[in-house]
């Protein structure tokens, strides 16, 4: 049930008010007083406010500004005695929703507030809808805790501020895509459209079309008007994926969009101005494309303002660990299943793929183990037989007598570190103490993020990134 806080220095004027929308199915708060008001719109937080606009204690103004800056999603209505055009068009400009002359009738009260009320959910929604994107598309999502992986996070959290166009390399599988998603969900334009284009799997007769859209009759088929897609990306951001695939024709069409931002539909005389920002990726080192004459020069220059290259997975040192985790959890939950993790033996196998499909095959590989999976363990024979080919044999013991000797234990693969470079081992050891230090200080402070974050002498947001990053929770 909606609440509403009515507040005039008429009682009787608060009274029929309070009268007519408790009829209407409304909670409502009522007082005569602007101080008390304030006091009640931080305590109890009602959904609406209505406020005249002339009160001798404080002005409705005055008042609309510091309701405004205790929740600005709060709508305001003002009713007045003393309406006049001026006045309407001061509330409107200083953030009321509407604005009713008295006398105003029952149903003009009650369409009114019924407005205020849907925009105030839809705003409410929209809050949560943005929310919802940047968790899940934040840059705590890319998870990893590499120095390779680092340096990019960190470009990508400067680009995403920016308004540049940006291109994404990297090889198939990498998470070009995640990276432009959570560039979008942490820009300025998050709250307007992302729309994905595959250029690589578009038919070249189709693409044209579903980039710039058509006009109806413009050829066989075309029975209506279709928008392009970066016309419905307008305000918003479009992400050109394998942007190298494109064909010459459309190279050069595109170029003059992203020079002058208008598009013309497919058999239209009319040029639509579009607002947009573009994130393009290639899994084609596009610099060689140009050299070989496959890619307009012109065009790499324009939407290489900002260049972000994504490490493949096997430069990303002890990620593979934390992204099999990951990957673990998330199939885990959906499949109701309870997988505490992997085997020593598991993870081995995993750290020795070479991983050429990158992180999406390492995500395939976990979801099919996890299907696969009889215990609460993964195990090796839980993972495709061809993971373990790089690992190093086991040592043979060394004369026949010792082996009669002895009933050895079961032999375990040699802890992966030794065959890291000190540089890479060093990363490792500081990831594994980072992640049980936070772990400790949490498991101290009862799982508060906020205490464990100031004795651990940081802030929150960055604690909740090593949090991500290590899979805590």
């Amino acid at each position: 049930m909606a609440r509403i806080l009515i507040l005039d220095d008429e009682p009787d004027m608060v009274e029929s008010c309070r009268r007519i929308l408790a009829l209407a199915g409304y909670g409502c708060l009522s007082t005569s007083d602007p101080q008390a008001a304030l006091a009640m719109l931080e305590s109890e937080r009602p959904d609406l406010l209505l406020t005249d606009l002339r009160m001798p204690a404080m002005d409705g103004f005055q008042l609309l500004r510091r309701a405004r800056e205790i929740d600005p999603l709060r709508p305001v209505i003002m009713f007045t005695a003393y309406a006049t055009i001026e006045s309407a068009v001061s509330a409107v400009r200083e953030g009321a929703f509407d604005y009713l002359p008295k006398p105003f009738s029952l149903e003009q009260l009650r369409v009114a507030v019924e407005r205020a009320l849907t925009q105030r959910r839809l705003a409410l929604e929209n809050r949560h809808l943005r929310e919802q994107l940047r968790e899940t598309y934040g840059f705590g999502n890319i998870v990893g805790g590499s120095s390779a992986l680092h340096s990019v996070i960190e470009i990508v959290r400067k680009a995403a501020r920016t308004d540049a166009d940006i291109l994404i390399m990297g090889e198939s599988g990498t998470g070009k895509e995640l990276v432009a998603r959570a560039i979008h969900a942490n820009s300025p334009r998050a709250h307007h459209p992302f729309v994905a284009v595959d250029c690589a799997s578009l038919p070249e007769n189709l693409l044209e079309s579903e980039l710039f859209g058509h006009e109806k009759g413009s050829f066989s088929g075309a029975s209506a008007v279709k928008l392009g897609l970066l016309e419905i990306a307008d305000h918003g951001t479009v992400f050109l994926d394998e942007i190298g695939e494109l064909p010459a024709g459309l190279q050069a069409k595109l170029l003059r969009v992203l020079q002058e931002r208008r598009i013309r539909r497919v058999g239209g005389t009319r040029e639509i101005a579009i607002d947009i920002r573009v994130l393009s990726a290639s899994n084609r080192n596009l610099r060689e494309s140009v050299t070989a004459g496959q890619f307009r020069d012109d065009l790499y220059y324009r939407v290489n303002v900002i260049d972000i290259a994504l490490p493949p997975l096997r430069e990303r040192t002890g990620d593979v660990s934390l992204l099999a985790q990951t990957f673990l959890h998330k199939y885990a939950r959906s499949g109701g299943r309870e997988l505490r993790g992997f085997t020593r033996e598991a993870i081995a196998m995993l750290e020795a793929h070479a991983w050429p499909g990158n992180v999406r095959e390492l995500q395939n590989v976990v979801e099919r183990a996890c299907a696969l999976a009889d215990g609460d363990l993964i195990t090796p024979d839980d993972l495709p037989a061809h993971l373990g080919a790089r690992l190093p044999p086991a040592a043979p013991p060394a004369n026949h007598a010792a082996a009669a000797t002895t009933i050895p234990a079961a032999p375990e693969i040699a802890d992966p570190i030794s065959m890291l470079t000190l540089k890479e081992a060093k990363e490792r050891c500081i990831g594994q103490l980072e992640a049980a230090y936070v772990a400790e200080v949490l498991r101290r402070e009862g799982g508060n993020v906020s205490q464990a974050a100031r004795v651990a002498g940081v802030d929150r947001k960055t604690l909740h990134r090593i949090l991500s990053k290590h899979s805590l929770r």
